[in-house]
């Protein structure tokens, strides 16, 4: 039979296209509850996480419902199962709540420390019975297994509970006013907690914070559901935070000595407390000697002190660290383990932080780590080669890599690729380090290192991309110079999703700026938010650029905001908004910006600095004045308002508040207790009477981030922010 040759052209061609449709079919698009986290959807679609935890050397591989060897202590790879959920609730202390919870307490028993609904059990999975076992406790608490004791605070009072089961009560007058066991001075100075066991839990070092003197910040509970009041009172009441502003009275701290042995207790004589803080505690080895940090309220000189740990008596003073600017220690010292005489310090004294040396007896030895690049973390000692595992930004500032540090010589070791960004534990003797780590190219992936044959690397799992079937946008990484011309910094730069480079897009600056924090980084993606892949699926440019001022890059470039918040770190952003600019496919006339906390400041600074260049911005919870702020951060950095009031002046953003000519939302949770409210209501009044109109809309209950789906609520309110005001803006205006 013959056939139209137009015809069969024709079918051709409708067969190429049907072909091609499930191909074109593959490529989703994004929603916010898959890319935000607190998203209905969203752990469906990150890279698969791999929960390992080391037993002595071996490595056990952490499932919900099971625990399995997957390496013995000489590297060999196994498959073992050592025991399951079942097992655990079989031992009658209730179900396992996770076995990705436990840990591997004792390297030389097959026991392992599990989570259950009863509470903590020490499992043994050859006998399969629970060798020890404590009941559940509520609230903020601190477990130390030699002695198998909890330090736990009930009713602002702080109580032990022996192994025997027994609750000894430290403390009696702990109130609101009055806190015991809790973490102080407002989270600096690297505390993350307020309870603190000797290496054997003989003795229980605690913190005392008397915040009696410290101003009530007036914060409101609106009683959002009437249920949860016991008489059904439709009124708000006042739910107070103990908040000291810069320049104003601050708390005073002491620390406590308890030894469960005698019930009693003891305080470090560290003399008044007032306008001072204490910091990094550590414990000798042999639980004689407790070590603090101590700085004035002007944080600019720090003292490492040692204190009599049965006593409370101080000893000496084994270090001093003066900058006419700040010292800003955040690490307690590390004893080597197979020397108790000596201990390693961290400090930024040479620019960058770097390990030292030291002698209990005789001071300083010697500087064990320098260059150029800052030391970011120390995993731990491998005994045996007498060498520090640390991870630093030697090789590249946008990554982070592992080095064995040896002691006595101080020659560094690189111990993985030298790529992308890593971040592991260290085996008990130091032998191995279970790393988690990704780059631009490397989704997620999970190896085993040998500290001493590194070239001896064993992949654990390595994680598909998750994001496979979507259209994902380009991202790219580079760098540009700063406002003085001479130090680099690093953007990410998120291009529209089906880019085409004829055409004009809107950009959005996202943007942190501030201390302790950095965006950019040669991780996954290049460390893009979620948030702004949604972004460039709908058309936008994003670019982040860390500005002098952000972490990790050395006292210098942290430090050169020092007394002027808000300066320096712009004159970076505009140079990276002159580089935005510079490239042909963004439309100069449809520029945003958006950041939060301190990017919530340089946010609305941007707006109301630069109102002809930024049309649309979105500041969270922003600092509006540095006066409002709290006393350890704000003064670190800006000194006091009494000292730096031209510093303190020139910062405030409530006298700019009549510059501001585009759309200005401001977004805060309602309770924020760290930038609390009375900065967005005093930039509202200032608006008000210089005649200008942000937009405002905030979180009831909400504190300083939002969390769960409230998050998701969150960034669907910033993107149609910018949808609504800057993608409609003509190219003429």
């Amino acid at each position: 039979m013959r056939t139209n040759p137009i015809a069969r052209t024709v079918f051709t061609l409708l067969t190429l296209v049907v072909m091609t449709l499930p191909v074109m079919a593959q490529k989703q698009r994004f929603t916010l509850e898959q890319l935000i986290y607190g998203g209905t959807e969203f752990w469906n679609y990150q890279p698969d996480y791999v929960q390992c935890q080391f037993w002595g050397d071996r490595l056990v591989r952490l499932e919900a419902d099971a625990a399995i060897l997957i390496q013995d202590e000489n590297g060999v790879e196994q498959s073992t199962r050592l025991f399951g959920a079942d097992e655990v609730g079989a031992a009658g202390f209730g179900r396992a709540l996770n076995l990705m919870n436990a840990t591997f307490p004792d390297a030389t028993k097959p026991q392992a420390l599990v989570p259950t609904a009863r509470g903590l059990m020490l499992y043994d999975w050859e006998t399969k019975t629970a060798v020890w076992r404590q009941e559940r406790l509520q609230g903020t608490q601190e477990f130390c297994f030699p002695a198998r004791s909890t330090a736990y605070v009930r009713d602002y009072n702080l109580y032990v509970r022996t192994a025997d089961g027994r609750d000894l009560q430290v403390t009696t007058d702990g109130s609101r006013e009055l806190l015991y066991g809790q973490s102080v001075h407002r989270d600096e100075f690297g505390i993350t907690k307020g309870m603190f066991w000797s290496p054997r839990g003989t003795l229980l070092a605690f913190y005392r914070m008397d915040q009696s003197m410290v101003t009530d910040y007036p914060q409101v509970n609106i009683n959002l559901s009437l249920l949860e009041t016991e008489d059904g009172s439709r009124i708000a009441t006042e739910d107070p935070d103990k908040y000291p502003m810069a320049g104003e009275t601050s708390h005073k701290v002491t620390v406590g000595i308890f030894n469960p042995a005698t019930a009693s207790t003891v305080y470090l004589q560290a003399g008044d407390p007032t306008d001072r803080y204490f910091t990094n505690i550590a414990w000798s080895p042999d639980e004689k000697v407790v070590y603090m940090i101590e700085l004035p309220r002007s944080q600019d000189k720090a003292e490492l002190v040692s204190y009599d740990a049965q006593t409370g008596a101080r000893q000496r003073v084994l270090y001093t660290e003066t900058n006419p600017k700040y010292v800003h220690p955040e690490h307690p010292i590390q004893f080597l383990p197979w020397d108790a005489t000596k201990f390693i310090y961290q400090s930024e004294r040479d620019g960058y932080n770097h390990l030292y040396l030291f002698d209990v007896n005789k001071g300083e030895l010697r500087q064990l780590t320098s260059g150029a690049f800052v030391v970011t973390d120390v995993l731990g000692f491998n005994t045996k080669e007498k060498s520090i595992i640390i991870a630093s930004r030697e090789n590249s500032a946008v990554r982070v890599n592992y080095y064995s540090v040896d002691v006595k010589s101080g020659k560094r070791q690189m111990l993985d690729g030298g790529q992308g960004v890593h971040h592991g534990s260290l085996s008990q003797s130091g032998a191995f380090i279970f790393d988690r780590w990704s780059s631009p190219q490397v989704t997620r992936r999970y190896d085993v290192l040998n500290v001493r044959h590194p070239e001896q690397l064993r992949v654990v799992h390595d994680s598909p991309d998750p994001w496979a079937n979507f259209d994902v946008p380009e991202i790219t990484g580079g760098s540009l110079k700063a406002a003085d011309g001479v130090t680099d910094l690093y953007y990410r730069l998120v291009k529209p999703t089906n880019f085409d480079p004829t055409k004009k897009y809107p950009a959005v600056v996202y943007v942190y700026g501030g201390p302790h924090m950095r965006n950019v980084d040669e991780a996954r993606n290049w460390d893009a938010r979620g948030w702004e892949i949604y972004m460039a699926q709908l058309g936008y440019v994003v670019f982040v650029l860390d500005n002098r001022g952000s972490s990790e890059r050395g006292f210098e470039f942290e430090s050169v905001t020092f007394r002027h918040l808000g300066d320096e770190e712009m004159r970076d952003q505009m140079q990276g908004v002159a580089f935005l600019k510079s490239l042909p496919y963004v439309d100069a006339n449809r520029l945003g910006v958006h950041g939060w906390s301190f990017g919530g400041f340089m946010t609305t600074n941007l707006m109301l600095t630069y109102p002809d260049v930024f049309k649309v911005g979105v500041a969270g919870g922003p600092v509006i004045d540095w006066r409002y702020y709290e006393v350890m951060y704000g003064e670190r950095y800006m000194d006091t308002p009494q000292e730096n009031p031209q510093g303190y002046e020139s910062s405030s953003l409530l006298p700019k508040a009549g510059n501001l000519k585009g759309r200005l939302q401001i977004i805060i949770g309602y309770n924020d207790p760290t930038c609390v409210p009375q900065h967005s209501l005093a930039f509202l009044r200032a608006c008000q009477n210089a005649g200008t109109q942000p937009d405002f809309f905030v979180y009831p209950g909400g504190g300083h981030n939002m969390s769960g789906h409230d998050y998701e609520h969150l960034h669907e309110r910033i993107t149609r922010y910018f949808e609504d005001y800057l993608k409609p803006l003509s190219n003429n205006q």
